[in-house]
């Protein structure tokens, strides 16, 4: 039997335990007002028209969750707008809350979406969507794993909340079926939410964000009273969670704006005005990029910031504190800024002002160390000069950041769904192998159409590329590619399942709301390649894009790995960034599944490389996390010119005394920029643990914030941490680099965060703080 008929039989097998039969909608024979009847030999070049309604309103939803049992599968539907399908006013003279509720639990025939026993976590996607308008909320919101509440990107929608509102928040984000640090692919964007009418004074909180990773709260504005003791737009207090990045969010009023408690965070483009305190994040590293707090008492309370605080290309305007800190003893509580303005007291320590007025370069607050020295120690406030690559500006010298592409600018006629090609059908059912058809649209509307790709998973047998011109753009958490087949089986020539570019290419590749995961063990499969270059930053990018390895349904990796690792080598990496490419990446998460989502199954799972970088050109990593990969979770080989603002990371569980050391199992495919960990003893089995960055022959590297948490040895699925000491031994290797600069580094059960050239130049027994170890600056040749 062929490795390719053994795949597809076990993934029939995933899919459901009786013949598959698939119920889909019929193609229309328009889309959205064209012809359908075949793909067109040329086509016009996209133009922006300024269009008055958003293209994703109108065009044809025919999505499915593909791994649903047969007997739930007809009746679901994963796109659901609630005035034309439930009947939402959105007026504002009458209550709304509970048909939009009506919407987020529709589920199959009378199966409400919600129940862990009947959807698990990732067969109950539900896009639901909110035209234009204002939605009295006379009630709250309760949002399960699998929901996207997606308002009208051109003119975002108004939740208000009723002047006699009766609970303590508008929305509940985290499904309470699950634990906060499995509350995962659950989105709000585009959206306003108003509680001015609410009395200024009532304790109300506009959204519970108690989530994790894969995740998106972006383009939403709160509005709160103003001069309010009550009001706060975001909180996360309920439960431990493991975030990753908030967005793009505006907060007008408010006694707070946002108050957080858990691991991490990464807070882009936040802008507050009229908020008391703008910011209050109780955690271990926290990010703020591109921030300004207006008319404040405190832009960020960081207090509560135990690891590292990282303020970056950020203003204060009328602001008593801009941030106001507290002392340590030890390293915890480490201060950076870098690129700051603001007119007042900038920083203050205990309340006492250590620095007024803009910070136009870095300043340190915590342990600062040098290359070659393994001497740094506390610094209570140190300028240091942090030479920025102009490639990685924009015209403000600020990093360059930019927001998750909507495609508002286009009408409904410039944008193609994939499945609506009569000639070049695509299915996306997660059983057909939809590359060739997939590859034909995407050449021949290059540069012509935003593809859009509806809920579904879209099997591929070989590799699809995505030229030059192309614009992608899924339903968020819902919209998946599959690897599957003989091609990714040699590990030692590894086939890539999505290629963006070729070598050489320059043009726009935007990728938005996508799934990148394998259907089967798939050694020898890279998941991801990005060749190409953009002319202008952004223009090659993926917003709120993940990696699954295991872990969910429509895999034979979720359910054929409950033993050993060495015998589930489920793929040869996630992302590689190519030295050709140069691009931008929002809000990523690529996780070799340390449990099952949707079952019980044991998941012991090897993946050998998390991201590879190689790129020269400008790449901008804003909100990545890399987790459970055997040999590293990020590789910065012969990089240049690399800016990241938080990298957060987790080792394999099962890594350790009593199991496979690294680089076993992968020892006998490893590549040039691979670690080799040559520098452990053979039988050391703490320093053959995965990297969390490996950097080698690199150079204009600005990486804030970076985090590796290191939990077990030899994880069973039952056994407990490693209480007893560290259970790793090395976290960030570098070796034959220049120009290095590494803000706010954090470990937690790592003994040496830094090693420089096989020496250790920072312990954590050194730099006691936050979860474990921390270090505020590491300058290595710069």
């Amino acid at each position: 039997m062929s490795r390719l008929l053994a795949s597809l039989l076990a993934l029939a097998a995933v899919v459901a335990a009786e013949p598959i039969a698939i119920a889909r909608r019929e193609p229309s024979t328009t889309l959205d007002g064209l012809n359908t009847a075949a793909a067109s030999s040329s086509c016009t070049p996209l133009t922006a028209s300024n269009p008055a309604q958003w293209w994703y309103a109108n065009i044809t939803h025919n999505g499915e969750s593909s791994y649903l049992s047969s007997d739930l599968k007809d009746g679901y539907t994963v796109f659901r707008n609630v005035v034309t399908d439930y009947g939402a006013d959105n007026t504002g003279t009458s209550d709304a809350s509970a048909a939009i509720q009506k919407a987020i639990n529709a589920g199959s025939g009378d199966t409400a979406r919600g129940s862990q026993d009947t959807y698990g976590t990732t067969k109950q996607p539900a896009v639901v969507y909110l035209p234009p308008g204002t939605y009295l909320m006379s009630d709250s919101l309760q949002l399960y794993v699998g929901t996207v509440l997606v308002g009208d990107a051109l003119n975002p929608p108004t939740l208000k909340a009723s002047a006699d509102f009766p609970n303590d928040h508008i929305i509940y984000a985290k499904d309470p079926n699950f634990g906060g640090t499995i509350n995962f692919y659950i989105g709000i964007k585009n959206l306003v939410i108003d509680s001015t009418s609410v009395d200024a004074k009532t304790s109300l909180t506009l959204i519970d964000w108690t989530v994790s990773q894969a995740t998106q709260l972006a383009n939403v504005v709160f509005n709160m009273p103003d001069y309010s003791t009550g009001h706060t737009g975001i909180t996360s207090q309920y439960d431990s969670n493991s975030n990753v990045i908030l967005n793009d969010l505006t907060f007008n009023g408010g006694a707070m704006g946002i108050n957080m408690s858990g691991q991490q965070w990464i807070f882009k483009n936040i802008k507050t005005n009229g908020t008391t305190t703008g910011l209050k994040a109780g955690g271990w590293s926290v990010v703020c990029l591109s921030c300004s707090f207006a008319n404040a008492g405190t832009g960020i309370d960081a207090s509560v910031v135990s690891g590292v605080l990282s303020v970056i290309d950020s203003t204060g305007t009328a602001v008593g504190n801009l941030v106001s800190g507290k002392s340590s003893s030890g390293a915890g509580n480490s201060i950076v800024l870098e690129n700051v303005s603001n007119s007042g007291t900038t920083v203050s320590i205990d309340g006492n002002a250590v620095v007024t007025g803009d910070v136009t370069d870095t300043w340190v607050y915590g342990s600062l160390y040098s290359s070659g020295s393994s001497d740094g120690g506390h610094v209570d406030g140190q300028k240091v000069t942090t030479s920025r690559s102009t490639s990685l500006l924009n015209n403000k010298d600020y990093y360059t950041t930019t927001s998750p592409p909507a495609f508002q600018e286009y009408s409904v006629d410039q944008v193609l769904n994939i499945k609506s090609v009569s000639d070049l059908p695509v299915k996306g059912d997660g059983v057909t192998d939809d590359s060739e058809n997939i590859n034909k649209i995407l050449a021949q509307y290059a540069g012509c159409k935003v593809i859009y790709f509806p809920a579904g998973t879209y099997i591929l047998n070989n590799t699809v590329t995505i030229p030059a011109g192309s614009r992608i753009y899924g339903d968020a958490f819902a919209t998946s590619f599959s690897a599957i087949g003989d091609n990714y089986y040699n590990p030692s020539a590894p086939t890539t399942m999505v290629k963006v570019g070729n070598a050489g290419d320059v043009g726009v590749a935007q990728i938005v709301d996508i799934m990148f995961t394998v259907a089967d063990v798939l050694q020898g499969c890279k998941l991801l390649e990005v060749n190409i270059a953009g002319t202008n930053p952004g223009d090659v990018g993926l917003w709120n894009s993940h990696f699954r390895i295991g872990g969910g349904a429509g895999s034979a990796v979720e359910t054929n790995c409950g033993g050993s690792p060495d015998q589930c080598k489920a793929a040869w990496g996630l992302i590689h960034l190519t030295n050709t490419s140069s691009a931008y990446i929002e809000n990523m998460w690529g996780w070799t599944a340390d449990h099952d989502l949707d079952g019980g199954n044991k998941q012991f799972i090897s993946t050998a490389r998390g991201m590879l970088v190689e790129a020269t050109k400008g790449t901008w990593l804003v909100g990545t996390a890399m987790e459970h990969h055997t040999l590293y979770q990020y590789n910065y080989n012969n990089a240049q010119n690399v800016f990241s603002a938080f990298q957060q990371s987790e080792t394999p569980y099962w890594q350790g005394p009593g199991n496979d050391a690294a680089p076993v199992p992968w020892d006998d495919s490893l590549i040039a920029s691979d670690p080799d960990f040559s520098n452990c003893a053979s039988d050391d089995s703490l320093c053959r643990m995965a990297f969390f960055e490996h950097i080698s022959g690199s150079s204009d590297l600005f990486l804030y914030n970076g985090m590796v948490w290191a939990f077990f040895n030899n994880y069973d699925g039952s056994s407990g941490p490693c209480n007893s000491g560290d259970c790793q031994q090395n976290a960030v290797g570098i070796s034959s680099s220049s120009s290095l600069y590494l803000y706010g580094q954090q470990v937690k059960s790592v003994t040496n965060i830094f090693l420089e050239d096989g020496k250790a130049i920072a312990t954590s027994s050194s730099n006691g703080g936050g979860w474990g170890g921390v270090v505020a600056g590491y300058l290595y040749d710069s």
